[in-house]
């Protein structure tokens, strides 16, 4: 039990407070553990969409690297920022329990501007979508950075309000007065959820890990990303998904929307726990053949360009 296991983690206010969250559970199992803190990035290149970057888990590949290379154990990481196809050699080692998994908007004390015209920032195609479904006539900005530095640039530019997950800012004890819960908006696939990743061959690591796994949330969070997956998502287009658990059933709602909000495919399916394993994948698939599959290539045609 004497192995240091040293967690990887990305160097913002919130992936910090992850890390010593994952820390302090671990040294309550009797682990020794050391922070390892690694600038990323999609925290550097801020004035470019994600999407435009052109990689999905901008956020994670530092980390993928740095474990890879050995200089970390494990990494901690948001789990909606994770693309569904993990490098090889790295794992899911844990996925702990789910916090808040709404969406918020950060606003500046009048929502007067939701009866008419507003500005509204968000870096997320997901989000902007599904705001302008809502509110067509509005504008929407990009919004860049870690949490600090968006709720920093809400406060210094003449936008209305700004969408943020409440799990980040609840985390850290960023969430201000002057907010909403948007609980017309799908969340991202896994949002409010952290997971662990290690090395596939490092079985102390592994076995640390797994006893902070949270079942409940391993199982709704598999759904919401196999869903993700079988869509193509990614980063790149606005998917929402949110499975829930209520005894022995499971309740799972998806989304596809176009960019601009105009064309939305949704799905809602209630199903018996024990047939969580294929949930995903057959509602992407209804949602694929019921005009979802066009949609997808239009989305990737106007990204590319």
């Amino acid at each position: 039990m004497n192995k240091t296991i040293r967690i990887g983690t990305r160097d913002s206010e919130l992936a910090l407070w992850q890390a010593h969250t994952v820390a302090k559970k671990l040294n309550d199992l009797g682990y020794p553990t050391e922070i390892v803190a690694v600038k990323s990035t999609g925290d550097i290149i801020l004035d470019k969409p994600l999407y435009e970057l052109g990689i999905t888990g901008i956020f994670t590949k530092t980390l993928d690297i740095a474990m890879i290379k050995g200089e970390v154990d494990i990494a901690v990481h948001s789990m909606k920022d994770v693309p569904t196809a993990l490098p090889t050699g790295i794992v899911q080692a844990a996925v702990l329990e789910r916090a808040n998994t709404v969406d918020i908007l950060v606003h500046k004390g009048n929502l007067d501007f939701l009866n008419g015209n507003g500005i509204i920032a968000t870096g997320s195609l997901r989000r902007k979508a599904q705001w302008l479904h809502k509110y067509p006539t509005h504008e929407v900005v990009d919004l860049r950075g870690n949490v600090n530095t968006r709720m920093q640039k809400l406060h210094d530019n003449n936008w209305n309000g700004a969408v943020f997950a409440a799990a980040g800012l609840e985390r850290i004890n960023l969430k201000p007065d002057t907010y909403i819960d948007l609980d017309w908006m799908t969340p991202a696939p896994a949002q409010g959820a952290m997971v662990v990743v290690a090395m596939e061959n490092d079985a102390f690591c592994r076995g640390a890990v797994a006893q902070l796994n949270h079942k409940e949330t391993e199982i709704c969070t598999h759904i919401e990303r196999q869903f993700l997956r079988e869509l193509e998502g990614g980063c790149t287009a606005p998917i929402g998904a949110l499975a829930t658990v209520s005894e022995n059933t499971i309740t799972f709602n998806g989304v596809l929307f176009s960019l601009d909000g105009t064309e939305k495919h949704e799905i809602e399916k209630v199903v018996s726990l024990d047939d969580y394993r294929e949930l995903g994948q057959k509602a992407a698939r209804e949602v694929l053949d019921n005009g979802g599959s066009v949609l997808m290539t239009l989305i990737k045609k106007t990204l590319q360009k």
